[in-house]
């Protein structure tokens, strides 16, 4: 997809991909860390996919984003949306979806160095914790 057709999609739509994105690089991460059990793996995966940790990684990508990255990002975060989930305040759960949208617009622009290089970004700090 080109830059205009992805700018004239909704930005829900852009989080619903990026979640997908999102949840696959953590779920990648994970198993080639060497975790074994499905439980141990989709425990470890939560943990990271949630929006309170999707908020803490919003955090740390902010500054790394150029300005049409940033566009994505505050139209994520100013998005309407219709509830929030358990263990989840509303300003985090607007953090996530931000961070959703970027990774989806991300992804459709084909900019997968960038996917990774932002993703490995978070991980890093993740690992530092």
């Amino acid at each position: 997809m080109n830059y205009e057709e992805i700018g004239r999609m909704s930005v829900l739509s852009l989080a619903h991909v990026g979640d997908a994105v999102y949840e696959l690089l953590v779920r990648t991460r994970l198993a080639e860390k060497g975790l074994a059990t499905v439980v141990g793996l989709h425990r470890a995966t939560v943990q990271l996919v949630k929006a309170p940790a999707q908020a803490k990684a919003a955090a740390v990508l902010l500054p790394l984003l150029n300005e049409r990255e940033h566009a994505v990002y505050r139209r994520g975060r100013n998005s309407h949306v219709n509830s929030v989930p358990h263990g989840a305040t509303k300003a985090e759960y607007h953090a996530a979806t931000a961070l959703e949208a970027v990774f989806g617009y991300l992804w459709l622009a084909g900019e997968r160095e960038r996917v990774r290089e932002l993703f490995e970004a978070v991980m890093e700090v993740e690992d530092a914790t």
